[in-house]
């Protein structure tokens, strides 16, 4: 009943910690475009694909005191960090064991800044398109945060090396 919960668990303990919303968002979308096994539906949103769902359920993992949620402020913004819990890592049993890429994955994003993964994330979002148009829908909907050609490039590198990882 509670597997997605558990899956949710297990990501952030594999993480260690999670310092953001947002780039907990981004990094389980990037995992399930990596064909991980995570549920949550994903929409377009201010700051790139985003789950109401995800944030659902961390809220409850957090009021069932699986996960434990630390504010930071900042001084510009403020920032949530996520870590699991003595209860957590015993809910931990009841999850599936991982699969064998999903711990360097998670490894790999979460050394990456937010608005990179912003930008893979987006990309990502529009990859029934080419490359150009992929690029092109992130110039618009993405246009307040100026991505350089340079940032692109290092992005389809990323995923592809993602792609590679995910599977090997």
């Amino acid at each position: 009943m509670l597997q997605e919960h558990a899956k949710i668990v297990q990501f952030i303990s594999l993480a260690n910690e999670v310092n953001g919303r947002k780039k907990m968002q981004k990094m389980v979308y990037i995992l399930k475009k990596m064909n991980f096994p995570f549920a949550e539906k994903y929409e377009l949103h201010m700051y790139g694909p985003y789950s109401e769902e995800l944030t659902l359920r961390v809220e409850e993992l957090c009021e069932m005191g699986f996960l434990a949620e630390r504010f930071e402020d900042k001084g510009s913004y403020k920032q949530y960090c996520y870590q699991v819990t003595d209860e957590g890592s015993k809910f931990l049993a009841t999850a599936e064991a991982p699969k064998e890429q999903l711990p360097k994955c998670i490894e790999r994003l979460n050394e990456k800044s937010s608005r990179f993964l912003e930008l893979v994330s987006t990309l990502l979002f529009f990859d029934q398109l080419d490359k150009e148009d992929q690029i092109a829908k992130v110039r618009i909907v993405k246009n307040k945060l100026n991505f350089t050609d340079q940032e692109m490039d290092q992005a389809f590198a990323f995923i592809e090396e993602m792609q590679v990882s995910s599977v090997s």
